[in-house]
């Protein structure tokens, strides 16, 4: 049995998320939520609110129980890139990706 949790369209680039994701993949969730509380990183708190509705989903729609979840699976995906202009010297224009990002996390009963 699996829960799983996704978050789509998160706006930061998907290598900055999947820095962060490498730290709790195949963690307890308790220490999975220790190890992000104190990740100086943004998308640490994005995981966070991830990590805790795939926890949720766990109890509450497959009755496992909390203190033996793992995160089994974490991973990031590309989404779309909004794509902005900015003046540039000489009439020319400079492009600005504003990239984001589809984050999953699957945790897993401990047997």
């Amino acid at each position: 049995m699996e829960a799983k949790s996704i978050a789509r369209y998160v706006r930061m680039s998907s290598m900055k998320v999947g820095v962060v994701l490498d730290l709790i993949r195949g963690k307890n969730v308790n220490e999975a939520f220790a190890i992000l509380q104190y990740t100086p990183k943004d998308a640490a708190d994005v995981i966070t609110k991830v990590l805790k509705s795939a926890v949720a989903n766990a109890e509450n729609n497959l009755n496992l129980d909390v203190n033996s979840l793992y995160v089994s699976d974490a991973y990031t995906g590309q989404g779309p890139t909004l794509k902005r202009f900015r003046p540039h010297a000489q009439g020319r224009a400079f492009r600005i990706k504003k990239r984001t990002s589809h984050i999953t996390l699957i945790v897993k009963e401990r047997a």
